[in-house]
């Protein structure tokens, strides 16, 4: 990575936390950082995302003061609506920068938030920037990873992914959004709403276009993992017969036929694995052993992206519009 490249965080928690290490370590200078948190404000960026040495940059609720610096490029990790995030993404195209963001929604919005989709790609190609949303699911796992892999195909007739992430070993709020250590009786009243992974269909419509395919259906369902037997993580603990995570199927439906299976599970005390298995011309399984962990790896493809996206055309794109991305270094 050129090591002239200047960024703003726009976001400071668990993730954009992540993403500040991540950029660091690959040789990109810090101009600013954003946050509404008034105990980050005023802070270090180093302090308040435990780089562990101060970086001279001050966290500021500001948004415009900390784009006035600049940037090539700001990381943005704050909500996973797009039509939420468009007021913070529109302020930071507006200042002339390039962005990537976790915006789980923003991965592929074109299908159902477009008219979200239309005005972030006006306001960047007004301005001559960049916008893409983002991170290891949505964004690659799921689906750029499975377009990827199909290259050596002949032909491809349906795929399945599958993702399986422990959600022991990430964050504390993500254990707590899946609805470890629930009542089951309560998951579908108070947890199912809220529990559930944002961003499958957005996944699904851009694996379907990847393939050359259009989806004239995409559904999407969740339930509760059960624990059978008693889960401590870091910070909290499941009895057995609780709620240890979610469940969460989205089928891409296409000409009436189920082409895409995306199903995904994140609970505690899984055994984590990426897997893609394409019936075509030949069937082909792969299986990434281990799996791709949740928070390091968002953070990783968010640091990773920043010099094609700050290479690439002006307005809104999708991973399916980079060129093929890799791991950088300083």
């Amino acid at each position: 990575m050129d090591s002239s490249l200047t960024a703003v965080q726009f976001g400071v928690g668990p993730i954009g936390a992540r993403i500040a290490q991540s950029a660091l370590n690959r040789g990109v200078e810090f101009v600013g950082a954003v946050d509404v948190d008034p105990e980050k404000v005023g802070e270090d960026l180093g302090e308040v995302a435990g780089l562990g040495e101060e970086t001279g940059v001050i966290v500021t609720d500001d948004a415009d003061a900390a784009l006035s610096a600049d940037p090539d490029v700001v990381f943005h990790a704050t909500v996973s609506s797009a039509e939420a995030a468009r007021g913070q993404l529109e302020t930071i195209l507006e200042a002339g920068a390039n962005v990537v963001s976790t915006c789980e929604e923003l991965v592929y919005p074109w299908r159902d938030h477009a008219e979200t989709a239309a005005a972030l790609d006006e306001v960047a190609r007004e301005h001559g920037v960049t916008c893409l949303g983002t991170g290891i699911n949505p964004g690659f796992a799921m689906d750029a990873m499975p377009v990827v892999l199909s290259t050596p195909m002949e032909s491809v007739e349906s795929v399945r992914v599958e993702r399986v992430q422990d959600a022991g070993t990430r964050r504390e709020p993500l254990q707590r959004k899946v609805g470890a250590g629930t009542a089951v009786d309560r998951f579908e009243d108070e947890v199912a709403a809220e529990a559930g992974h944002v961003g499958s269909p957005e996944s699904t419509a851009m694996l379907a276009a990847g393939l050359g395919w259009e989806c004239d259906e995409i559904t999407e369902t969740i339930e509760p993992v059960v624990a059978d037997e008693t889960i401590e993580t870091e910070f909290l603990t499941v009895e057995e017969g609780e709620v240890a995570g979610v469940h969460q199927v989205a089928r891409g439906y296409v000409d009436g036929e189920e082409k895409l299976t995306l199903d995904l599970r994140m609970a505690v005390g899984l055994t984590s694995r990426d897997s893609v298995d394409f019936e075509g011309s030949p069937d082909v399984s792969i299986t990434v052993e281990g799996g791709y962990h949740g928070d390091v790896a968002t953070s990783a493809v968010v640091a990773n992206c920043a010099p094609r996206v700050v290479e690439a055309e002006a307005g809104l794109l999708t991973m399916l519009d980079l060129p093929l991305p890799s791991v950088v270094r300083e």
